[in-house]
């Protein structure tokens, strides 16, 4: 894996874009993982039967209040800390991002198995330490087999081998939040690093696939356009047919009437990463707005948060922070560590090298993000 290629000028506007971007993708998709979180696991009768005959429609308790993320977000947020301490990392020498996702993947799984931040050490940094996080948030089996020990899954020698679900996409949106690379770079990171947890071909691909799509999206294109290029790009891949019919099916289920959630499930199958990438796809394209839009993704009998965290950081990557509905995110948990998590990695890709280049470091900014591993 080798690393990216010369970020885009930045102005003035364009930094403001892309910082509404990257707030928006990450709040998204934590808006639809707690969104989903309630009623994750129910078929479509259920959902009704609990929530009355539109299915949920606003923020409901899970995990003991409204607003509750699960691991999707945890991990998509240590997935962000990994990216800016590879950035932060590269003055040294030491360039293969999949080895610091890999060891930002190991904090989180420490934060399943301790009590709190205590034993955090400061070579750490400040996400390990929040202590909201350290809180088991339903993480499937496979997600804690694969990160736990400290041997790193690759494409050669994954971890789960036959693990298919949607885990690994679910946490790769900031993958595809890297503007400044090009996009078969970005396909590569997020499949490798899909490899440390679920490594089924679908698995890695259906992960690889959503991060282009973002990147699309944070890089302005239509939500269509940011389908089909990803669609180019995979044709070159060997074992990428399932995911391109599944992202095929869902552009052509936009042309057949009405979004229904038996739709929905029909497009989620039997819920592999391919399904839900590609439900995702088609509620982030029928939903009038950000709220309806993440309402169609949980409202099935399939995974309800994980489809619902796909869909948020589509949409959020597409319309920006300002477009998420305001009661929601009043209410969702750990909202200032996202927002900071967010504008840090909008700072680190747009102003990195007076951070912590040649000329001068922060002091600040390397506690923050340490380079020592």
């Amino acid at each position: 894996m080798v690393g990216g290629t010369a970020g885009p000028v930045w102005g003035r506007r364009e930094q403001q874009d892309f910082r509404g971007r990257v707030r928006g993708t990450l709040l998204g998709a934590a808006l639809g993982d707690a969104l989903g979180a309630p009623v994750d696991g129910l078929t479509a009768d259920g959902i009704r039967e609990a929530h009355g005959a539109e299915g949920l429609v606003d923020l409901a308790p899970a995990h003991g209040r409204r607003g509750a993320v699960t691991h999707h977000t945890q991990l998509t947020l240590f997935s962000v800390d990994g990216l800016i301490r590879a950035q932060v990392r590269r003055d040294t020498g030491a360039w293969h991002p999949p080895t610091d996702l890999h060891r930002a993947y190991l904090r989180w799984a420490a934060t399943q198995r301790d009590w709190g931040p205590d034993e955090r050490r400061e070579e750490d940094g400040w996400l390990a330490r929040e202590e909201w996080l350290y809180a088991r948030r339903d993480p499937v089996r496979t997600l804690l087999l694969g990160l736990g020990d400290d041997t790193m899954g690759t494409l050669e020698a994954p971890k789960n081998p036959g693990a298919a679900g949607p885990e690994a996409a679910a946490r790769s949106a900031p993958f595809g939040l890297l503007v400044g690379w090009d996009p078969q770079l970005v396909v590569q990171l997020a499949v490798e690093c899909a490899a440390q947890t679920h490594g089924h071909p679908v698995a890695c691909l259906a992960a690889g696939a959503y991060a282009v799509i973002v990147h699309g999206l944070a890089r302005g294109e239509s939500l269509d356009a940011a389908v089909r290029r990803t669609l180019a790009l995979l044709a070159a891949r060997p074992g990428h047919q399932p995911v391109s019919d599944a992202l095929q099916h869902a552009l052509g289920a936009v042309r057949q009437g009405a979004p229904t959630p038996g739709r929905v499930t029909e497009l989620v199958g039997n819920a592999t990463a391919e399904g839900l990438l590609a439900a995702a796809v088609y509620c982030a394209l029928v939903g009038e707005d950000v709220r309806q839009g993440l309402c169609l993704a949980v409202n099935h009998d399939g995974p309800s948060a994980a489809a619902g965290a796909l869909t948020g950081g589509l949409l959020g990557a597409l319309h920006g922070e300002t477009a998420l509905p305001p009661a929601w995110l009043a209410e969702l948990e750990g909202r200032p560590t996202i927002l900071e998590l967010a504008d840090d990695f909008a700072m680190e890709m747009t102003q990195g090298p007076a951070l912590h280049g040649p000329a001068g470091a922060s002091a600040a900014w390397l506690a923050r993000y340490p380079r020592r591993a």
